[in-house]
């Protein structure tokens, strides 16, 4: 054979075009891979933020149950120290009407006498009743006018008043645990 025919790689020998190709292209994967790879050190730093911010959610989460535990409990407590608010604003109405049949019933007259006591009894085991559910009557007669607890009917001139007094009381107001039933409702002395 001829020398030529030697140096001449057969078809199998030859360099192919497509095996260079995946060769240089699985060389550059390879290098852009370990560019993509994080070092050891950023892999730890990005851990410790991922632990931080853990952290923090979770007292954020525990800080929330908390905050919903307490509201929770404190809006148990209001319903149970305010349940009878509507009751006692209706009942009010009772201790009114048994007030004013006392104002009509003469106290000097023998035939009324017990009608009147009946009454005054009636009345009496009523704000007992008021007493142990902690509502509370609000007669401000020569009191200082509190726009907060009373409700002026009327303003009048009276000179040996101190202005913004409370002169009468036309109905008395009631608190439950200090949350305002009704106002008192009253008339002020009018400065001159």
């Amino acid at each position: 054979m001829s020398e030529e025919t030697k140096t001449a790689p057969s078809e199998e020998e030859a360099i192919k075009p497509e095996a260079v190709e995946e060769e240089v292209d699985g060389e550059v994967e390879a290098k852009e891979e370990a560019e993509d790879t994080p070092s050891v050190e950023e892999l730890q730093a990005r851990l410790a933020e991922v632990e931080k911010a853990l952290g923090e959610a979770e007292l954020r989460a525990q800080a929330e149950v908390q905050n919903m535990r307490r509201r929770t409990e404190r809006e148990v407590a209001n319903a149970r120290k305010f349940a009878l608010e509507k009751f006692a604003g209706d009942l009010v109405t009772v201790a009114d009407t048994l007030e004013r049949a006392l104002t009509q019933l003469p106290e000097d007259d023998e035939h009324v006498a017990a009608a009147r006591e009946g009454t005054e009894l009636t009345l009496k085991v009523l704000l007992d009743v008021f007493k142990r559910h902690q509502v509370e009557r609000i007669d401000p007669l020569d009191e200082p006018f509190d726009p907060e607890r009373h409700e002026a009917m009327a303003m009048v001139p009276m000179p040996d008043k101190s202005p913004n007094t409370v002169i009468e009381v036309l109905e008395k107001g009631y608190v439950l645990n200090d949350r305002l039933i009704r106002p008192a409702r009253v008339v002020v002395a009018k400065g001159e």
